[in-house]
């Protein structure tokens, strides 16, 4: 069953707007909501769109959000899933700036922020594994993510290369390196 436009903006506005943590945490929400609960996706389109956001310029949320519209109801539902997640978090972001430099002197705020941080980075860990999960089983596929995974996190953190030349080399050893149960 495909969605209407009304209730695609409706999704994408409650997800957009009650996630915290960043664009990963958003993903790994509107994942479970269209492709595990309400199968309007099959998680080869959401992946797809996952990976062709991450070499775009720019905000690679806003990318993400306008390719599953976009595959759901067309431009109009790009358009639509691009607004619903950024224009409310948007006003908010404003108003938490000023809050934060209200507060940022007082013990009691900063220590609320640093407790927000380790939870935001657990939700983050939380999303990887939701995007990882349908890619794992069995053992020549598990080394394969682990190895591709765990390799272009190296390559980003510890050497600085771009997004680019990583997914580009993940997408090489995933042609080349094939699962020979999955020919």
């Amino acid at each position: 069953m495909q969605p209407t436009l009304a209730n695609l903006a409706r999704i994408f506005f409650r997800i957009g707007n009650t996630t915290f943590g960043g664009g990963y945490v958003t993903i790994g929400m509107l994942g479970r909501e269209l492709v595990e609960q309400r199968r309007w996706l099959p998680s080869e389109k959401f992946d797809l769109a996952f990976a062709l956001s991450r070499v775009t310029p720019g905000t690679n949320l806003l990318a993400f959000c306008a390719a599953i519209g976009a595959q759901l109801k067309g431009v109009a539902g790009a358009v639509a899933a691009v607004l619903a997640v950024t224009v409310p978090s948007a006003i908010v972001a404003v108003l938490f700036i000023y809050g934060f430099e209200a507060g940022q002197h007082n013990a009691v705020a900063m220590a609320a922020i640093s407790g927000t941080v380790a939870a935001v980075a657990g939700m983050m860990w939380s999303t990887i594994w939701t995007i990882l999960r349908p890619h794992v089983g069995g053992p020549i596929r598990n080394l394969q993510v682990v190895l591709i995974a765990g390799g272009a996190f190296l390559a980003s953190w510890k050497f600085g290369i771009t997004p680019v030349p990583i997914i580009a080399a993940g997408t090489l050893i995933g042609v080349f390196w094939k699962d020979p149960g999955k020919r």
